[in-house]
């Protein structure tokens, strides 16, 4: 009975030790993810302007029309601009300036995924673009508010 006991317990610490890991490396994934989306999107803008585009990958991630991983919504085919442009996706190989920036970004996206009531803004933005550009799908979304030099979208309630 003893032998039993321990092997339960082993395997119970086992799966737990196993589940915890994993889960760790899932949220570094996921955080690493939006710390990108965030910078490649929102760099030289306001923190604030940062946390918008952050709301607005957690939001996709949280809709049922979008992938449900951050990183699932961050590497959607075309969602965002950054991510198919050609250019190379890592902020480590930027100029001093940037990866200055990319420190803070990393570091706002960790206080997003583990705190999000004290720094993510409530908004139920779903889309957003640059104010220099202007796309189709506009027309089809609920302006809420500039932010920088982005302009946030949600989509139409249905009747």
């Amino acid at each position: 009975m003893k032998r039993v006991a321990s092997a339960l317990l082993i395997s119970l610490i086992t799966t737990a030790i196993f589940v915890t890991v994993a889960k760790a490396h899932v949220h570094k994934e996921e955080t690493y993810c939006l710390a990108q989306n965030m910078f490649f999107e929102a760099r030289g803008e306001s923190t604030r302007g940062q946390l918008m585009v952050a709301a607005v990958t957690i939001n996709r991630a949280n809709h049922k029309s979008f992938p449900n991983t951050i990183c699932g919504v961050v590497w959607q085919r075309k969602q965002f601009s950054w991510t198919h442009d050609g250019k190379h996706d890592n902020p480590e190989r930027m100029g001093k300036t940037d990866r200055l920036e990319w420190e803070k970004i990393k570091h706002l996206a960790d206080l997003v995924l583990n705190e999000p009531n004290h720094v993510l803004p409530k908004t139920k933005a779903t889309h957003y673009h640059a104010d220099y550009v202007n796309p189709l799908w506009k027309k089809q979304k609920v302006y809420l508010e500039k932010v920088g030099k982005h302009l946030f979208y949600k989509n139409k309630e249905r009747k």
